[in-house]
């Protein structure tokens, strides 16, 4: 009688088949995301200006240190038409030229004014102190109220395309995704990867959101009317978070409110940050959204970003290498892990395609490597998982005491 051989257990099929149980149901989730860009919102399109909506915003600014970027802001808003009332300038005491820039223009144009915000009360982060410093500065003669960042610049018609969609519509609420500046090889390969965990987990800017708790939101350009920042006390509901704008999104659709996050990439243009260094540290840890959602969500997003985003770039090649160097290994299931993995770098690649037209190539030395960020998708969800674990001690300049 021959001895008994021990079968070696099936390593490859068994780690196949976890992959694949945790991967099918999360590419279905993506799949239904991503199949409402075609019938999305188009992008918001430039308006002329309306004399029935004359006066009816009121624009806020927060600054700190933005002396080197807020020119273009400042030039945009003042060429906006007469819906604009007034544009109000917070500044949270800039040690380097802010002030003296925004008093150079206010010189010339009257509906513009430079204001100093209190001191910052514990507990409050510092740009949502200054947005709310402002709202309440704000004429209440105003119907809509305009937040914008000092490193966008804005395009002719936002403001009188937003106010109008705005009313035409009944939103009560509504921010804009910009086409964004970049210069430099390395923020060509790294931005775009991190841009796309958010298309990912809440679909394109236009699609619905299915929930209060999904809703997108961008305070770089954030239009809120005002009768509802009144009933919300302004923004007391985002006092403490560091993506003040989806906190304070999701809080309003909560109460009810009619809110949306629309293509902007028309009426507004964004350099946010100067080199890959600084995205990956400035973007990179507010991405996650954790003080915007209940820690499950935090975790279940990011585990379905690295299933379909990070992780098939990691299985692709291993299921070479095992076809390659353990044949006798070889079966279905690596089969079928294998082609659910390479249909997902195909939507990947599909995806960076799509998100093109949000960025303003033309005379970008680095632009080439914009069609590289794909490559990048395992450190950018590495980047939301490391992001997810702490809280920033340091943000635009500020210190702040609570643990990283």
């Amino acid at each position: 009688m021959l001895p008994d051989v021990a079968t070696p257990f099936p390593w490859p099929s068994f780690i196949a088949i976890v992959l694949l149980a945790g991967q099918l149901p999360m590419v279905a989730v993506l799949l239904s995301r991503l199949m409402q860009g075609p019938f999305r919102r188009p992008p918001l399109a430039p308006a002329r200006p309306d004399l029935d909506l004359l006066g009816t915003v009121s624009v806020v600014v927060p600054t700190l240190n933005e002396a080197d970027r807020i020119r273009p802001c400042l030039e945009g808003l003042i060429r906006q038409g007469y819906e604009v009332r007034e544009i109000l300038v917070v500044d949270s005491r800039s040690t380097d030229r802010t002030r003296s820039v925004v008093s150079a223009y206010q010189a010339h144009d009257p509906r513009l004014r430079l204001l100093e915000d209190d001191p910052l009360p514990q507990g409050w982060v510092g740009r949502p102190w200054a947005l709310d410093y402002g709202f309440r500065q704000t004429s209440t003669a105003s119907t809509w109220v305009l937040g914008v960042d000092a490193d966008t610049q804005p395009q002719p018609g936002l403001v009188a395309a937003l106010a109008k969609a705005m009313n035409r519509e009944g939103y009560d609420l509504v921010s804009l995704a910009p086409r964004f500046i970049l210069k430099h090889p390395g923020e060509f390969w790294l931005q775009p990867a991190l841009l796309m965990t958010l298309v990912y987990r809440f679909g394109p800017a236009g699609s619905p959101s299915s929930s209060a708790q999904r809703v997108m939101a961008n305070g770089q350009c954030f239009m809120v009317r005002r009768s509802l920042l009144a009933q919300l006390d302004g923004y007391q509901a985002a006092s403490s978070s560091f993506c003040d704008d989806v906190t304070l999104a999701r809080y309003a659709a909560a109460q009810g409110a009619k809110v949306g996050f629309w293509d902007g990439t028309r009426l507004l243009k964004v350099r946010m940050y100067e080199g890959m260094a600084e995205t990956w540290r400035e973007w990179g840890r507010s991405l996650d959204l954790k003080d915007a959602a209940p820690a499950a969500q935090i975790w279940w997003d990011w585990l379905f970003l690295a299933l379909v985003q990070g992780l098939p770039w990691v299985i692709v090649p291993g299921v070479f290498a095992v076809r390659l160097l353990l044949p006798a290994a070889w079966s279905l299931t690596l089969q079928l892990l294998l082609i659910v993995n390479a249909s997902l770098l195909l939507v990947r690649l599909g995806m960076q395609a799509a998100v093109a037209s949000a960025y303003d190539r033309q005379e970008a030395a680095g632009a080439w490597a914009f069609w590289l960020s794909p490559l990048a998708d395992l450190a950018a969800v590495a980047r939301i998982g490391m992001s997810s674990l702490r809280r920033p001690t340091q943000w635009r300049g500020r210190q702040y005491p609570v643990g990283d």
